[in-house]
């Protein structure tokens, strides 16, 4: 139906001259080349900071209603050949120590990190060291840790980055929540 009124339009709204006649006749034999870029124009967002939450929809009607046990069991063939296989479950926590060298003493680097830290929900510290880097104990589910490393290693807005070192730790102890330390 797009289609038909794209070639419609043109055919009721010919571009005239002073003469009275089309002045482009051949823009009729062009345009249905144009029409899949055409047809595509709407689906082109306005604005790429426009987006949409993401929302997550309950499980169908139709599986609520059947017992627990009959879903495990209709599940249970697929995530047993799962485990079957060589590689074992990942460690359940992770620490490392990171040393962020830069740009990175006044400018609220420390506040920043905590912040992130906690959203996260890591344990550890950070504080400033006196060569002038920033040193932070990372502790948390592993996946959480590396997603921590990589925020460092942009930082906040007035921070400037120039190195990271990350090192396994296995003696620091990280605490039972995040928090900033005095300079060492």
């Amino acid at each position: 139906m797009a289609i038909t009124s794209i070639f419609k339009w043109r055919t009721i709204f010919p571009i005239h001259t002073s003469y009275g006649r089309e002045s482009l006749p051949w823009r009729r034999q062009r345009l249905p080349h144009l029409l899949p870029f055409l047809l595509l124009l709407h689906h082109i967002p306005l604005c790429n900071s426009l987006q949409l939450p993401n929302f997550v929809l309950p499980p169908p009607p139709h599986l609520l209603s059947l017992p627990r046990r009959r879903l495990r069991s209709i599940f249970s063939p697929m995530s047993a050949s799962l485990n079957t296989d060589a590689t074992p479950p990942p460690p359940a926590s992770k620490t490392v120590r990171v040393v962020i060298k830069g740009r990175v003493q006044g400018v609220f680097f420390r506040d920043w990190t905590v912040e992130n830290a906690k959203e996260l929900g890591l344990k550890g510290w950070v504080r400033n060291r006196r060569d002038g880097s920033v040193e932070a104990l990372f502790s948390g589910s592993p996946q959480k840790v590396d997603d921590m490393e990589q925020r460092c290693r942009r930082g906040p807005p007035d921070a400037m980055v120039t190195a990271l070192q990350v090192f396994p730790s296995t003696d620091d102890d990280p605490g039972t929540l995040f928090e900033r330390k005095p300079t060492v």
